[in-house]
């Protein structure tokens, strides 16, 4: 089945949603594994028990329709799965650890929100490297 060529616009939407999805997921990687040595330090500080805002479930939510947007339009253009391969996996382990009994900011929630995030990066990655192996002209690649 022949690749559909989509607009300029969708492009660009997909190459900025990319971007922003692998940077997010990137520092949403970032703060699920800092977290707990945070938490483990704020009775060091004095500061106890805070009444912290628990971003994850937000984030998680973002992430979702961030990232099946931008890799629906990217299939469209390159009918590739392997970015969808790391996505579903990563949305999986993200979702289990923000929606789940397993939310509850230990080691093992951290690892697995850390492992979630970077493939949910990888996955926007691997969609905009493919969407642009499509958009270069025949021997380019």
């Amino acid at each position: 089945m022949a690749a559909i060529r989509p607009s300029a616009q969708a492009q660009r939407l997909q190459h900025t949603g990319d971007r922003i999805g692998m940077w997010a997921s990137l520092v949403c990687a970032v703060h699920c594994a800092l977290l707990p040595l945070v938490l483990a330090l704020l009775p060091m500080l004095g500061l106890g028990a805070l009444d912290l805002v628990d971003i994850d479930q937000a984030f998680v939510v973002f992430a979702t329709v961030l990232g099946v947007t931008t890799l629906a339009l990217g299939y469209r253009r390159h009918r590739a799965f392997g970015a969808w391969a790391l996505l579903l996996p990563g949305l999986a382990l993200v979702w289990a650890n923000s929606f789940t009994a397993l939310h509850d900011h230990s080691a093992w929630h951290a690892v697995m929100m850390v492992g979630g995030g970077l493939m949910i990066a990888a996955a926007h990655f691997l969609n905009f490297r493919l969407s642009h192996r499509v958009a270069l002209p025949s021997g380019a690649a």
